[in-house]
């Protein structure tokens, strides 16, 4: 699949505006059969399936217009879900104060994978502090993929009185 992941959020997105969804992104992967294109889709009153299948019919149906793959793919349309992925400075500003997982394209500090609370954002980087104190600025064009952590309240059980 020879395709700028640019190109098919400049097809995808005005699709997916026009029938009133926020366009949160596009994730590519690599599968046996066909390349899969994975289109996460949200609203304020959150995702159905309907929702789903009203989006990808139409998505799909001006991808074979605009004919922007080579070959047979995959067109997933999603919900971001409780870990929602982080594709644009936007959203990585709305989810501020929030726990991140990271994954950079390279090594950065020695490493490629990080796990902390978002402090800042700037048009050229973000900040995380990781759970043992140590914060991390990493470079936004060395990010390959984000995504938030679900964070569940644990509820301590109740004591039983004798």
């Amino acid at each position: 699949m020879r395709v700028d992941t640019r190109e098919l959020e400049a097809i995808i997105e005005p699709v997916v505006a026009g029938l009133g969804y926020e366009f949160v992104g596009i994730e590519r992967t690599v599968a046996r059969r066909a390349p899969l294109i994975r289109v996460y889709i949200d609203s304020a009153s959150g995702i159905t399936l309907r929702d789903c299948e009203r989006v990808s019919q139409q998505v799909s149906s001006v991808m074979d217009v605009e004919d922007p793959v080579t070959g047979s793919y995959t067109l997933e349309v999603s919900s971001p879900g409780l870990d929602r992925p982080l594709f644009t400075l936007d959203q990585y500003s709305r989810f501020l104060q929030s726990t991140v997982s990271i994954e950079t394209m390279r090594l950065v500090h020695g490493r490629r994978k990080f796990r902390g609370r978002l402090n800042a954002v700037t048009v050229k980087e973000i900040s995380i502090t990781e759970q043992e104190g140590e914060v991390f600025r990493l470079p936004f064009d060395l990010i390959h993929r984000a995504r938030l952590v679900p964070q569940f309240e644990s509820k301590k059980p109740a004591r039983r009185s004798r």
